[in-house]
């Protein structure tokens, strides 16, 4: 779907590049995560392609065609919920939808994505009077509303609560399902790790890790298993090298003879690998 070689951009008054030759390519049909901390680049490579941002270096291709000779049908083809939610707050949500509408050619069922969102009832009350998680649901409504091949999302749940966010992530996993691909940005990594195919880590404008979330918790975790279970009343926990696991007596022993609480992998979280790739704690960004 997209196509990225060696992208290099420099704000005007910044001496150094914010991007420093990024090169990746996102599937048709994949949900792309795109993470690092706060001023790695993140949003300068969202803009650049969805062309809000020129003079850059290097090649980006959309289904084969260079985004830079592209005219304004490209817009037609690509959904955008910025972080930010961005509405006439003395419109109805009802009035904000319509205005927007007229922009496209192509227009999705409007009702079915409200009703879906829990926003139909709501419609035609001013969007100052919508709370933050409305304004976000109502956010989403606005990137479907010309029934994109790709959606650009950045921090889509935050600030929704749970139930709505799992709301959200199923009509996301519906779109990739249907054909549609996301390029996603979060701090949430639990999303991230919940939608994503693939993820890229970009670090001060370069990509320094790119992979499956699975392989990434492979390849960062510990090859161990971790078991806790009962003995005279206490929980006790044991840690055992995973190979050769099959063969260590004292590890079958325990699952034999013992009372088991939990028994799980080494397995390291997306929070840690972040930190680990990008040096940078998700709570300082």
């Amino acid at each position: 779907m997209f196509k990225v070689e060696n992208l290099r951009f420099s704000y005007p008054k910044n001496k150094e590049e914010t991007l420093k030759g990024l090169s990746f390519e996102i599937a048709r049909g994949e949900i792309f995560g795109f993470l690092g901390p706060s001023g790695a680049g993140k949003s300068t490579t969202q803009k650049i392609l969805i062309k809000l941002l020129e003079n850059y270096e290097g090649l980006i291709s959309y289904n084969g065609k260079n985004i830079a000779e592209l005219d304004d049908s490209f817009f037609e083809d690509i959904g955008v919920s910025f972080e930010m939610p961005i509405h006439f707050s003395k419109m109805t949500a009802m009035e904000n939808i319509n205005f927007f509408l007229k922009l496209y050619k192509r227009n999705h069922d409007v009702e079915s994505l409200m009703k879906r969102l829990g926003l139909w009832e709501d419609r035609d009350k001013m969007v100052s009077d919508y709370s933050k998680g409305m304004k976000i649901r109502l956010n989403f409504v606005r990137a479907m509303l010309n029934s994109p091949s790709m959606l650009f999302l950045d921090e889509p749940t935050n600030g929704l609560d749970p139930a709505n966010a799992m709301i959200l992530k199923d009509m996301i996993r519906e779109f990739k399902n249907q054909g549609g691909t996301v390029f996603i940005t979060s701090h949430i990594m639990a999303d991230i790790d919940q939608l994503c195919d693939r993820v890229a880590f970009i670090v001060d404008g370069q990509i320094k890790e790119m992979a499956s979330p699975r392989e990434l918790k492979i390849k960062y975790g510990k090859r161990v298993m971790n078991v806790e279970y009962k003995e005279d009343g206490h929980t006790v926990k044991k840690e055992f090298e995973m190979d050769n696991i099959g063969q260590n007596d004292t590890f079958l022993n325990i699952l034999k003879t013992k009372e088991i609480e939990t028994i799980h992998s080494g397995e390291t979280t997306l929070e840690d690998i972040f930190i680990q790739v990008t040096g940078v704690g998700l709570n300082h960004e």
